[in-house]
């Protein structure tokens, strides 16, 4: 899907949902969505600074939370980086395979891990209000370049 299409869709979302989609959020997305993988905020400022050559660190973190609490992308906790989601138009559960080798993120959607989770989060008497599964290894490629 082109970064045109999905600006469009986040676009329309904000309307709907009577928020604003600033140009500074909008350059953000458009930088986020077109990037490959996760991303470090230091390195969209970077990028950012190309289109906004006043940009600071703290434009590029509101502009990430606003993009996090509007679900257009996730937060890869332990990487401290960002990952642009592509259903940022349904609320779905979400796990992460991070590749320690290449930095590859997968993006998973598996009812059944979430519905479990939320099973033993329960059982335990535990009310989840922000959840992150990730899990850390090595991804196809790097596996078979392996030596072995």
């Amino acid at each position: 899907m082109s970064v045109q299409h999905l600006l469009e869709r986040a676009d329309l979302l904000c309307k709907q949902r009577g928020v604003r989609f600033t140009p500074t959020r909008r350059n953000v997305f458009t930088l986020i969505a077109g990037y490959q993988g996760a991303v470090s905020a230091y390195d969209l400022l970077d990028r950012l600074k190309e289109l906004e050559p006043n940009a600071k660190p703290p434009t590029v973190y509101r502009a990430l939370d606003f993009l996090l609490a509007q679900g257009f992308i996730h937060k890869v906790e332990s990487l401290n980086a960002f990952l642009f989601c592509e259903h940022f138009d349904e609320h779905h559960p979400m796990q992460l395979l991070i590749c320690n080798q290449c930095g590859l993120v997968i993006e998973l959607h598996d009812e059944a891990i979430n519905n479990a989770f939320e099973r033993q989060a329960q059982q335990n008497g535990f009310v989840i209000t922000n959840q992150s599964i990730e899990a850390h290894g090595r991804c196809r490629q790097c596996e078979s370049a392996a030596p072995r």
